[in-house]
């Protein structure tokens, strides 16, 4: 049974629970203010599991993060249980990718429909989760607390895209066709095990603050101010990979060997 309340204190919300834009718009920015983006399961070769239980055992009890299908299967549950209307969607990532290069769908987001419209939400695209939903209106801008996005269409799809230091760049691309809890399970298991996965074999973590983003990518620390400034570090140790998640991210990084080892493989 999901625990409402649980959540709500994860987030630090204390808002209306009404299904409106406005708790939807709420809900968003407190979920990516609080809950990191984070893979250490997934490098260490540990299960995700999708489940109610555990990913509130993981996201809310355990004050872990966990990537996309962690953190959109928990919303989708949290609006649903709100009276939201919620269908979950599948993406293929674009980021860092070349524009013609065929991906597979390893990306999960929800379309929330209200009086107002549909919308877009996503709190799991790590360094650029927007912070705000998005309505599904095609070549607008749309503000949000961090960047501004907007939603094209491409052929029969849709695209998100993000400006970035003044250039818009694509972040996946997805069609309207609604994914059913076993399909999100099926990608789910692509992205846990498969070799080609991008999860298996670096350290990813992401956490949004008010005024700045911080992204961690193995060894390398990276801090976005929202004025255009960035910081970048290196870490050299093990040690010092958990207190940055620990005091970087808030992530209560789990003991275990196996993740020790994971860490020290990312920094070779």
């Amino acid at each position: 049974m999901l625990d409402l309340d649980g959540y709500f204190q994860r987030i630090d919300y204390v808002g209306e629970r009404a299904p409106t834009l406005a708790t939807l718009r709420a809900l968003q920015a407190r979920h990516a203010l609080a809950i990191p983006f984070e893979n250490l399961d997934t490098l260490a070769g540990r299960p995700v599991r999708l489940d109610l239980d555990s990913l509130q055992r993981k996201l809310v009890q355990a004050r872990r993060g966990g990537y996309c299908f962690e953190q959109n299967t928990l919303f989708r549950e949290v609006l649903t249980a709100l009276g939201f209307d919620v269908t979950a969607l599948a993406a293929r990532v674009l980021w860092e990718r070349p524009a013609d290069e065929a991906r597979a769908r390893t990306h999960m987001l929800l379309l929330v429909r209200i009086g107002e419209g549909e919308y877009l939400a996503d709190v799991g695209f790590g360094g650029l989760t927007p912070t705000a939903p998005l309505r599904l209106e095609p070549h607008v801008e749309q503000l949000t607390p961090h960047e501004t996005f907007r939603v094209m269409r491409v052929e029969r799809d849709f695209a998100i895209e993000a400006r970035v230091r003044g250039d818009w760049r694509s972040l996946y691309r997805f069609d309207l066709q609604a994914q059913a809890p076993v399909d999100i399970e099926l990608l789910n298991f692509y992205v846990t095990g498969h070799p080609d996965s991008p999860m298996l074999g670096r350290l990813v973590a992401a956490r949004t603050a008010t005024d700045r983003r911080f992204a961690l990518r193995n060894g390398a620390l990276a801090v976005y101010h929202s004025n255009g400034m960035q910081e970048q570090r290196d870490l050299s140790s093990v040690a010092a990979l958990r207190e940055t998640l620990t005091d970087t991210f808030g992530i209560e990084v789990p003991p275990g060997r196996d993740l020790d080892a994971a860490f020290g493989r990312v920094l070779v």
